[in-house]
């Protein structure tokens, strides 16, 4: 995991930026603070390594002349043409019902921005200090947006591990009806998918990708659908087309699209 990063910002924006320091510090990463001229493309492909950003648009992540940031605004426009019956998801995680759900993968946030528009209550649990503080830059964002408030109020971020989040809840005996499970690394499937597709990822989630290791500690592996259908009615798992079942078990539905598909676990003992 990340743990020093440079932290570039216009003489402008530098009270905001010691602010972020001081947040990051407090979770365990240290940034140092550097004050340039002028944070433009040129400036970004003359400063390749990964670091972080400071200006008007908040915190965001840049590497190789690549910008990532949440940006939930952006999402918008999907968000308007959004509804229970064109969405995928909103039947695979039944949010026709309005569920608790916890989304155990975060990400960038867009899937539980989406799920959360379409009425359900989100959990969002992220444990990477630098990830959670660009969702908090971006929910806080998003909290002064007339139409994205009223949506964002639907998404509560925990800052924590997935694994032990969900060991509490079930130690605590905390049932919720659904558990969202988006694997950043899926397992290679039989037809080398992954492999295919690493070379066409969208720019942010190459940032991702360079932000948190495919191996190691950010490998979600199996053991989080078990752990989930021990305590949510459903779990949802986003999966590429071809991709292998997670934790090779067979799902009891599934949604298929063109690139992806949802494979739906029930608990059958509720």
């Amino acid at each position: 995991m990340v743990s020093e990063l440079r932290l570039f910002v216009e003489s402008t924006f530098q009270e905001k930026a010691q602010q972020y320091s001081a947040v990051l510090f407090s979770r365990g990463v240290v940034v140092n603070v550097e004050c340039v001229e002028k944070l433009n493309a040129r400036f970004l492909r003359l400063n390749p390594e990964l670091a972080l950003c400071v200006d008007a648009d908040g915190l965001w992540l840049s590497a190789h002349g690549m910008k990532m940031q949440p940006d939930w605004s952006a999402e918008i426009s999907r968000l308007k043409r959004a509804s229970l019956k064109s969405e995928m998801i909103a039947r695979a995680c039944h949010l026709s019902e309005k569920p608790q759900l916890i989304d155990a993968t975060a990400g960038l946030g867009h899937d539980s921005l989406l799920m959360a528009h379409l009425g359900a209550e989100v959990t969002l649990i992220e444990r990477h200090p630098i990830l959670f503080t660009l969702l908090e830059d971006s929910k806080s964002q998003a909290e002064s947006d007339p139409f994205l408030s009223q949506v964002v109020a639907r998404i509560h971020l925990v800052f924590s591990d997935s694994a032990c989040y969900l060991k509490q809840q079930l130690e605590k005996n905390q049932m919720v009806d659904v558990i969202y499970l988006d694997p950043m690394f899926p397992q290679r499937d039989q037809n080398q998918q992954a492999i295919k597709k690493q070379a066409q990822v969208k720019k942010q989630m190459q940032l991702l990708h360079l932000l948190l290791p495919e191996d190691g500690e950010m490998d979600l592996g199996d053991h989080l659908l078990t752990l989930s259908r021990q305590i949510a009615t459903r779990v949802v798992v986003k999966r590429p087309k071809y991709a292998v079942f997670l934790a090779e078990q067979s799902p009891d539905h599934q949604w298929q699209g063109d690139a992806c598909r949802f494979d739906a676990y029930f608990q059958h003992d509720l």
